[in-house]
């Protein structure tokens, strides 16, 4: 069945939704670039701390702590690009899953996780997109698409 050429166009808000949760996804991107090339500063930090591992246990400890990271940043920078390809494509449940993801990292940045300035900007864009996403304009293109299928 095709969908007739209004149903189709997303509205501005559900671009610019969509556009927010690319810029929040390419933050976590910078996050994980940071935190891939800090190796040599996390293993100097742990050395301050004055910790009884020997070095090969603090560099094991910061690999694993870089691997672990990045592998994180991977599935949610996946997770949030699939998500935001289908909120543009006015799924619903996607903009549920997306608001929830939302609520959660701000919560993070209240109990200090990725509390820096990248850690309040991506939240500070994911809220507005957020927002956006159920805008009346929002609303209304998410009920069409609904309703079309």
């Amino acid at each position: 069945m095709a969908i007739p050429t209004e149903q189709s166009s997303p509205p501005g808000t559900i671009i610019a939704s969509f556009l927010g949760f690319l810029a929040a996804t390419v933050t976590t991107v910078a996050g994980a670039v940071f935190l891939a090339t800090s190796g040599p500063e996390l293993a100097e930090e742990l050395r301050k701390r004055g910790t009884s591992l020997t070095d090969t246990e603090i560099d094991g400890a910061v690999t694993l702590t870089q691997g672990l990271g990045i592998a994180v940043a991977a599935v949610i920078v996946l997770g949030y690009l699939w998500l935001a390809f289908k909120l543009k494509a006015g799924r619903n449940w996607a903009r549920v899953v997306l608001t929830v993801l939302t609520l959660l990292q701000v919560g993070f940045l209240f109990v200090g996780g990725a509390a820096d300035t990248w850690g309040y900007l991506s939240c500070g864009v994911a809220v507005l997109a957020v927002v956006l996403s159920y805008s009346p304009s929002a609303n209304a293109y998410v009920a069409r698409v609904k309703h079309a299928r």
